[in-house]
Formats: C-alpha cells, structure tokens, sequence
C-alpha cells in the first residue's frame, strides 16, 4: 500500500512512522509538505521500515494513493501563536480548537483542505482519507463535501478517556457509550454486556485519580452522570482555563529542533510533559508517546481489510444524535471494516450536551460559509465569546494578522 502523508514535515510525524515501521502491507511511505526545510529535518530523523519518498509536489505525491494522512497546520505554529495571543488581548479563551481560537484556525484551513480534498478526489479516488488536522470534526466535514465517507477523522482523546475509565473498572473488552463532537463528547456508559458500570466508578472518589477525575472532581462528575472529554474543561472552567501561550512556547521549542539544535526525542517529551500540565498533577498515563497515529494505523487495517474493529471516530452523523442533521460530522464509536466506518447507537445526550453540541455546530457550519459576514456570526455565536463587538475586534485582529484570511477582509 501506498501510504501519503501531507504535513509531512510536521513534527510528530515520527510518532507516525514509528507505528507503521513495521507493517508490511505499507509498500511505499510518501511524505509531503510546502516547507522543504521542515520536510527534510523531519525525513532525517526517520530509519528504518519502508521505503520513504519526501516531495513538495502535491500531485506527485496523491498519485496512485491508497491512503492518506492529512496532517497540515496552516499558518504553522506562527499561526497558532497568533490566535492565542489576540483572543487573550481580548479577553476570552485562545485554545487552538476551543472558542475564538478554534474558529481562526479552522476559518484559515478549511478552505486548504476543501482544496486538498478536491485534488484527492481527482487523483487518488479510490484512497481512503485519515484526517488528523484540526478542528478535526470540522476539518473532515469540510472535506467530506468532496470525499463522502472515504473521509475519517480521528482523535486520541476519546481513546485515551475511556482507556483510563476502563482501566479504574478492571475490565477488559467493554462496550463504551460515547458521543458528541470531536474535543466535545461525554462517556455517559460502559459495559461489558450487562449494567452499566459508570455510575458505580463515579460514587466513589477514591477511584477518581484518573485524569478526568481530577481535572472535574467527583461533585461535577456526578451531576453529569458521565464523563467529559478533557476539551470540556474549557467550557466548564473558562476562568480557570485561559491559560498561556502555548502556541507560543512549541513555536519557540520546535524551532530550535528544525535549526538542528537539539534532537527530536527531547524535544517531544518535553512538549508531552507540558500538555496541560497545570490540571494533569503527575498523571504519567496522560504523557504516554503519541496515542492519535495508533487509531490511525488500526483503522488503516480494517478498512484495508483486516479484522474488523470497533473505534470511536468522526463520521457522518446519519441518524445516530437526533439534535443534528444527517450530514454533520460527529465523534461516535463505529463498526469499521473494509467498506468504511458506521456509526453504532449510543445514548441520547442529555439536554445542556445536546444544546452545546447543536451551538458549537452551528458555528462550524457559519466557518463553512467562508464569508466575512459568517466569521462575524461565528465569533459572536460561540458560546465562549460574550460580546459581538469583541467578535467584531477579533475578527478584525485575525484577518489582519494571518495572510491565509486575505478573503475576510
């Protein structure tokens, strides 16, 4: 198989390549970026498994495509720096996926990745799409308008929840009931083919010394009756939460491993250790290398046709949360196997889930349009901006401080 992966000068790239080492069925390893410099640090860093091709040509790179790994940070950490540092001018959360800083980001990808899935579409028809870029939920609904279901995104958060969860139950094969949007789901069940076993978990604080446990406490735990993705700190503790610049430290950090200036294995554990390190109080399960490109490589396998396999991904929706259309991406446990990824029935979320998960979408769907008028409604319309003239101010402060929102001015 010939696998591509764009952003392939970004800097967990070997985390993938460490996954895929060695699998055989992979014939051919594919690496593409726009930057040559980021692409040949990265490829210099990869040994071993199989042959590796580095391009900046996008064409050559699609052509004769199996699977593809999108994985491009428009703007690059620049980028991302500069959503965190004009949402906090202003005032509210700058997280890269979450609030103002989520819309920036996803207002200067989506229109690269609308074009990357029309090229995949023309090129490479028959590949199977992994999405890894962020807003991953929004990011493949973009891209499914020109994939369908060849699109799949996937993120590490819910696999490493509900490892956690089932981990504190001591069960092993447990059917988890999860869902929402991606960086905004809710474990409401787990089971091994009888009762639920969650609410047992959340009466006993002793067993709560798991990430989530201590990020949310067992009070808030149990007045939701489920537990919170980790993102959901962000709605739930936004006081709390504003943070600092994060952007701006992996800037500085992965610069000095692209200058050649320290080695790629100390620099990630370092940029591990810090994720969220304010909330995480030692949590060594939560710093485990990598986690996203194993959902990756399992789901590779089934839908290359290997044994089937249960994951929780971002799909089509179908019928399976009511609050939302048939379109819309949502992050759901799925059936997958060589035909794609179905998603299974899950609990139906409860009121303030459903009306959060039907906001945050509704500010997808207004970064979809691509206008200025749209950004406008989904600063102002985000749950965690308060004011339409910030929305205003924010807007504003982004157009002109990212060249790729040229087309909001």
């Amino acid at each position: 198989m010939r696998l591509v992966v764009l952003g392939g000068g970004g800097f967990r790239v070997p985390l993938v390549h460490n996954a895929i080492r060695s699998d055989e069925r992979i014939t051919e390893l594919v690496l593409h970026d726009v930057d040559a410099h980021r692409l040949a640090a990265v490829r210099a860093v990869l040994a071993g498994g199989p042959p590796i091709t580095a391009t900046t040509d996008l064409d050559e790179a699609l052509a004769g495509a199996d699977f593809v790994f999108s994985a491009i940070r428009v703007g690059g950490l620049r980028g991302r720096a500069v959503d965190e540092r004009v949402a906090h001018a202003h005032g509210v959360l700058g997280q890269e996926t979450v609030g103002a800083g989520g819309v920036a980001y996803g207002l200067r990808t989506v229109p690269v990745a609308r074009d990357l899935a029309r090229r995949i579409a023309r090129l490479a028809p028959e590949a199977w799409v992994v999405n890894f870029t962020n807003p991953a939920g929004l990011v493949t609904e973009a891209m499914a308008e020109h994939l369908g279901g060849r699109v799949i995104g996937i993120c590490d958060s819910p696999v490493g929840l509900c490892r956690r969860v089932a981990r504190k139950l001591g069960v092993t094969d447990p059917v988890f009931d999860y869902a929402g949007l991606n960086h905004l789901g809710w474990l409401q069940g787990v089971s091994t083919g009888g009762p639920n076993l969650l609410p047992g978990l959340l009466a006993d604080d002793s067993r709560l010394d798991f990430e989530e446990g201590r990020l949310f406490g067992g009070e808030w735990l149990r007045a939701l009756g489920s537990v919170p993705n980790e993102y959901l700190h962000y709605y739930y503790s936004t006081r709390e939460a504003m943070g600092g610049d994060r952007g701006a430290f992996l800037l500085a950090q992965q610069e000095r491993f692209y200058r050649g200036e320290v080695d790629w294995e100390t620099t990630r554990l370092e940029r591990e250790a810090t994720y969220m390190a304010h909330d995480r109080e030692g949590d060594r399960d939560s710093l485990e290398g990598g986690g996203y490109e194993h959902v990756a490589l399992a789901l590779m396998h089934a839908l290359a046709g290997g044994d089937p396999t249960t994951l929780i991904l971002n799909v089509r929706n179908g019928s399976t949360l009511s609050t939302l259309d048939e379109e819309a991406i949502v992050e759901v446990p799925c059936a997958v196997d060589r035909t794609g990824a179905r998603p299974l029935p899950v609990s139906p979320l409860p009121d303030h889930a459903g009306a959060l998960v039907a906001s945050v979408k509704a500010v997808d769907r207004l970064v979809l349009e691509g206008t200025r008028s749209a950004a406008l409604k989904a600063f102002a319309l985000h749950p965690l901006v308060d004011s339409v003239s910030v929305a205003r101010d924010l807007l504003e402060a982004y157009a002109t401080g990212h060249p790729e929102l040229a087309y909001l001015r």
